[in-house]
């Protein structure tokens, strides 16, 4: 077993010792536009991610002492005012021998996605990695005794597949953060509790667990933090967190709840400079996007994000791919989640819908991936993509009689289908009201169908 203070004290040192030894960039005033936009490239062509919340709170499975959890299934330990040391109990029991971290990409390879972002440690504290700062991880304190995020970063890297890291500001488990309140764990942000010790968490804790994510499983490409609301942190902590990762690993990437407050859609502080590189709105979609700003919405495909065994309340795919579409027409990524269960096997209903949504994006992929916001306002029927010189009309409603106008095109180019394998050419008439597209009776593909037009 680990000796916690001296393994911290450790860390800590070689933390100084290696601030000293080279200048530190504050990278929030340095960077300019050009070099975000080549740090961020990889990601704004990607689109389409993996969520994954998994912990713990898979084993109650939003289910204690008889007692259902009313919200989220990854809030359990709060919602149900779990003691620390009962809580501690599901650790015994985590051991998910079916986890195949192999399978879990080529599922998120299947569905189209290109990158991944797993539950490092949620509010629960708990690591899904062999932190060595901590016993309260997969290692030491579960039967597994399996490093997940080794293979899970293993298995992305031999499929191309990009991954990132969710990590929890906020730390229910964790005595110098928000245990001291148990069992009221969530100090939400019109609370004046602040535990005194918090800095040393900050600095003795949770520091040199993102240098372990950050240095030992690869080339990790995000952090996206959450629990930024706890009273205990301030902007001024996450502008410091902010550019000690970004020293650690210059490209990386940093969502918007690295700063104090940032959940949701917004996108910078009080003073416009800082909020993380990118907005994060949870289980929405902007109506209008978030114009001049980079962002990610975040949705499950049922009601939780962490495993709930009585949560059957599934999207259907068709709901899915059009929410992809739109994101993307407005500009953004789409972040859709998946909670595994306690076993480690990612629910049926969840490989169903995203394995629907690779078989549509095989075909009309092109549409998506690297492409651009519409230019035009929202069509009543669908929406728009772009690409180079190719607006792409994603058609939900299918015209009556196959006749299709775009009003906001007076002439076209070549215009095809990308259902059509062939490629065959769409008969175009122009007038001064825009183009129609003569088109065939029924859709091709009745959740949506993709027209290409050359501009």
């Amino acid at each position: 077993m680990k000796t916690n203070y001296l393994i911290v004290a450790l860390a800590a040192a070689t933390f100084f010792l290696s601030c000293c030894s080279r200048p530190q960039i504050d990278y929030h005033l340095t960077e300019t536009e050009a070099e975000k936009a080549a740090r961020m490239a990889w990601w704004d062509d990607a689109k389409f991610g993996m969520f994954i919340h998994w912990g713990l709170y898979a084993v109650p499975a939003g289910e204690y002492k008889g007692e259902r959890v009313p919200g989220i299934g990854e809030w359990i330990m709060n919602s149900l005012r779990i003691p620390i040391a009962e809580y501690e109990q599901f650790a015994a029991q985590f051991n998910p021998v079916k986890y195949d971290a192999a399978e879990w990409v080529s599922l998120a390879k299947r569905a189209g996605m290109k990158y991944i972002i797993i539950t490092s440690k949620h509010h629960d504290g708990f690591c899904l990695w062999d932190s060595r700062v901590t016993t309260w991880d997969v290692i030491d304190a579960t039967p597994f005794g399996r490093d997940i995020l080794k293979e899970l970063a293993d298995a992305c890297e031999r499929e191309g597949i990009r991954l990132g890291f969710y990590y929890s500001i906020m730390d229910w488990h964790h005595p110098d953060a928000q245990a001291i309140w148990e069992p009221e764990y969530n100090q939400g942000r019109t609370s004046e509790n602040i535990n005194p010790n918090f800095p040393r968490y900050l600095e003795e804790y949770m520091k040199p667990q993102l240098k372990e994510l950050l240095t030992g499983y690869g080339d990790i490409g995000v952090l996206w933090f959450d629990g930024e609301w706890v009273p205990d942190y301030t902007t001024e902590m996450g502008k410091e967190v902010y550019n000690y990762v970004r020293n650690i690993k210059p490209d990386l990437i940093v969502n918007n709840r690295v700063d104090k407050g940032r959940q949701g859609m917004q996108g910078m502080d009080a003073e416009g400079d800082f909020a993380g590189d990118f907005g994060t709105p949870e289980q929405e979609i902007p109506a209008t996007g978030m114009p001049g700003l980079k962002w990610e919405s975040c949705m499950t495909m049922n009601a939780t994000w962490g495993y709930k065994h009585f949560d059957h309340n599934w999207k259907p795919e068709e709901t899915l791919i059009h929410n992809l579409i739109d994101i993307v027409s407005k500009g953004g990524n789409f972040l859709l989640n998946v909670g595994p269960t306690a076993e480690g096997l990612i629910p049926a209903p969840s490989v169903e819908r995203l394995e629907a949504m690779g078989r549509w994006l095989d075909v009309n992929g092109e549409a998506i991936y690297g492409s651009d916001p519409s230019p035009f306002e929202r069509p009543g029927w669908g929406r728009y993509t772009a690409k180079n010189n190719i607006i792409y009309a994603h058609v939900f409603d299918w015209p009556e009689g196959g006749l299709l106008n775009i009003p906001e095109l007076t002439d076209a180019g070549r215009v095809w289908l990308l259902a059509d394998a062939e490629g065959s050419p769409v008969t175009v008439t122009s007038s001064n009201s825009g183009i129609t597209l003569q088109l065939t009776e029924t859709a091709p593909d009745s959740i949506a169908t993709v027209i290409a037009i050359e501009r």
